[in-house]
């Protein structure tokens, strides 16, 4: 069953982070540099979110991704490289009322299923796909190294680093379960993966 946390959040459009991924971050506006501060000395971790508007104070997507800060690199002038792990989705019940620059929520925390597997067929299908989509768009990837992922990580790689658009991306994070997630991939990259006049897009 999840369970409900008080969850400190970093809205950023465009930065999704997915259950066992990565993502790196450069820290320097105040008020997220004071969120890395808090986190680290608590237990290092930030919910990252998806922002659905451009208002000073934006809506929120209702599910986002908690992530432990791993590397961190202080700098001088007081921002910060750090580099997040993906540890599970969490859901938004509501936003607190905080006196911290930085916003929380309390959120459900959804415990990951690490024995969630895709069929044979399924796995073959996802990859073709993704090599199809590589070719198509001219990228340069070590096959040898996907053929050896477990499915959480190439389905959530794939999730995490394909050029799609912040609404795909999210409906990817929000996917119920790994083989739901695995196909919107395939219809997403047959989508993003149609010729179009600006030619290839670009990874994120």
């Amino acid at each position: 069953m999840p369970n409900a946390q008080r969850i400190s959040i970093f809205p950023l459009a465009g930065a999704l982070l997915f259950p066992g991924m990565q993502l790196p971050l450069h820290i320097f506006e105040p008020r997220y540099r004071a969120l890395v501060r808090d986190a680290v000395a608590r237990d290092r971790r930030i919910g990252m979110i998806q922002p659905r508007d451009q208002l000073p104070v934006p809506s929120l997507y209702d599910v986002g991704c908690v992530g432990r800060i791993g590397e961190i690199e202080a700098m001088e002038d007081g921002r910060f490289n750090i580099v997040l792990t993906g540890i599970a989705r969490f859901r938004v019940i509501r936003e607190l009322e905080v006196s911290t620059p930085f916003r929380q929520v309390e959120g459900l925390i959804e415990q990951e299923n690490d024995d969630e597997a895709l069929a044979p067929i399924e796995r073959a299908a996802l990859e073709q796909e993704s090599r199809r989509f590589a070719d198509a768009n001219g990228y340069s990837v070590d096959w040898a190294a996907v053929v050896r992922l477990d499915d959480a990580s190439l389905v959530n790689g794939i999730a995490q680093v394909a050029p799609f658009d912040v609404a795909a991306k999210q409906a990817l994070l929000e996917a119920p379960n790994l083989r739901e997630r695995a196909e919107r991939a395939i219809q997403l990259m047959q989508f993003f993966g149609r010729a179009d006049d600006d030619g290839p897009s670009t990874l994120q």
